[in-house]
Order: structure tokens, then C-alpha cells, then sequence
């Protein structure tokens, strides 16, 4: 090994929409996070580690801070500002395509002091021209002291190996801090949970957005079926019969949508069996929160 090995935690931050758990799984190359244009689609920490002959960088992919209105909300962003405090590098990102705006001049100024490396990530570069992305690093390298500005688009591919170079050269020289065959910590049930919440989520975003949970109950492997048993947790009777659908549709769209992606997880063909519960305001309630694991 290298006497210069380098291994730490790293992070993205910025408001909604603005690419961190797209920007996550292009860097780890597998899908790790699940990814939605609304806010607080992501509620786990995640962690996902990049294996390099010189460096293990661990990309810890957190909530989006926002301003709480539950019990929930107010978790979530406890559970932000802990892991800022104990990253190494923090990356903002800022959409191209959009001018910054008081959500993003909030976040740099929440970051700003903390021990982490600062380095500015100006994502989506794909979608605006080069003058655009020209005035965006400009206005970018005036929002505060970073100590490095890289532009990248995930879903393109571009530049993200420079993204990740730049991230790794911030890192503190360090051993090995995971297995080389470990790509996320997390546990396969609660990645599971996240895939289904991701597919509950498509078509009801507008509708109840937050009040989608899911939890697996149990998984069973036979062989090469792992069956698979989760519960779909929603606030409301109204909002059990959205998720369910007529004739019970919009279920069965749901799991024939995560089926192919759980079968990629586990290496297994999957069987699938769906409840929607109601666990009425679980937002609110601190002991719905505990046993829907928040």
C-alpha cells in the first residue's frame, strides 16, 4: 500500500433537486441512494464507498436541510448537521441551471466555519451552454470560500472522475476504513425499504409526498427466491386508497417497477409481497417515529 493512502468521509449538500444523490451513485457507480425532485426524499444516512488503489472515499448521503414542520422534519435535520460535523469534505452543489438563489446563500453560510475541505460542485453542466456555466462559476466563486470549484454533470458523465480526484485529495492520509468488497454499510432491508419507497413515490409526489414510510418485515432466501415481505405506511385512510389504486393497480405497478431493482441488490430473483398500513400522523408521533426506525 501507498505510504500515502488516503480514506475518509465526504458529503453533498445544497437544497432540493440539486443532484447529491444523483451525483452519489454516478460516483460509487450503482444506484446507493434513490433520487426524486422533491424535497426530503432522502430520510437515511447513507453511506457508499468508492474503492481506489490510492484512496477509499465514503460519500455520506444525508436529508436535505429545509425548514421542519413535524417531529420528523426536526430529526432529519438534527441528523444533517451531525454528519457535517464529521465529514472531512462537504460538497455544495448548485444547479447550472439556476441562479443561486436565498436557499443556497443559507446553506453555504450554515457550512461555512466547519472543519470539512468546502469544495463548490456547480451540477447539471449538461443543460446550459457554456457562457451560462461560465457566468454560474462566477457567480458561484463569489458565494464564499471554497477550496476547490468543479463543474460536472452526473447524468452525462462529465467530469465526474475530476469531481472525485478533487474529493480525494482532500482527504486525510488513513488505512482502510471498509472491506474492499463493501460498497454501503447500509443494511439490505432498509436499502430495500428506500427502492420501494422511491416507486411508491412516482405518481403520488404531488398528493402525499412526506407521508410515504416503508419498512420490511422480514425477507426470507430460498435458494436463489428471496421473498421479500414490506409494509407501506401512509397517515391517512384517504391516502391508503392512492397508494392501493383502483383494483389494487397502483400496487401491483409499484412492485412490478422496484421488483428488477431488488433483484440487481440482492443477486437473487425476488418475490414481493406489499401491505399498505395506516399509522395515523407517524410524522408527529414520537412512537410511530421509533418503529418506523427514525
Amino acid at each position: 500500500m501507498s505510504e500515502r493512502f488516503r480514506a475518509g468521509f465526504a458529503c453533498f449538500v445544497g437544497r432540493p433537486n440539486a443532484g447529491k444523490s444523483t451525483l452519489t451513485n454516478a460516483i460509487v457507480g450503482q444506484k446507493i441512494a434513490i433520487t426524486s425532485s422533491r424535497p426530503q426524499t432522502t430520510r437515511h444516512v447513507i453511506r457508499a464507498v468508492l474503492h481506489r488503489p490510492d484512496a477509499q472515499l465514503v460519500l455520506v448521503d444525508t436529508p436535505g436541510l429545509h425548514r421542519p414542520r413535524t417531529l420528523l422534519g426536526e430529526r432529519l435535520n438534527d441528523l444533517v448537521r451531525e454528519t457535517w460535523s464529521e465529514v472531512d469534505v462537504i460538497g455544495l452543489c448548485l444547479p447550472a441551471d439556476e441562479e443561486i438563489g436565498r436557499g443556497d446563500r443559507f446553506i453555504a453560510s450554515e457550512i461555512k466555519g466547519l472543519r470539512a475541505k468546502l469544495v463548490a460542485v456547480v451540477t447539471k453542466t449538461d443543460l446550459v451552454s457554456r457562457e451560462r456555466l461560465a457566468k454560474q462559476l462566477l457567480d458561484v466563486s463569489r458565494l464564499g470560500e471554497f477550496a476547490d470549484i468543479v463543474p460536472v454533470s452526473a447524468v452525462a458523465g462529465e467530469q465526474v472522475d475530476v469531481l472525485t480526484d478533487v474529493m480525494t485529495g482532500h482527504l486525510p492520509e488513513s488505512p482502510r476504513l471498509y472491506p474492499d468488497d463493501m460498497i454501503t454499510d447500509e443494511p439490505e432491508a432498509v436499502l430495500i425499504a428506500e427502492l420501494v419507497r422511491e416507486a411508491a413515490l412516482e405518481g403520488v409526489r404531488d398528493e402525499l409526498p412526506h407521508s410515504i414510510a416503508v419498512v420490511v418485515e422480514e425477507m426470507i432466501r430460498e435458494g436463489n427466491l428471496t421473498k421479500v415481505y414490506a409494509h407501506v405506511y401512509v397517515e391517512r385512510q384517504s391516502q391508503k386508497a392512492i397508494v392501493i389504486g383502483a383494483g389494487a393497480s397502483r400496487l401491483r405497478d409499484i412492485g412490478t417497477r422496484v421488483r428488477p431493482a431488488i433483484e440487481d441488490l440482492l443477486g437473487t430473483k425476488v418475490y414481493l409481497d406489499l401491505h399498505v398500513r395506516v399509522a395515523k400522523d407517524w410524522q408527529r408521533d414520537p412512537r410511530q417515529l421509533r418503529k418506523l426506525g427514525f
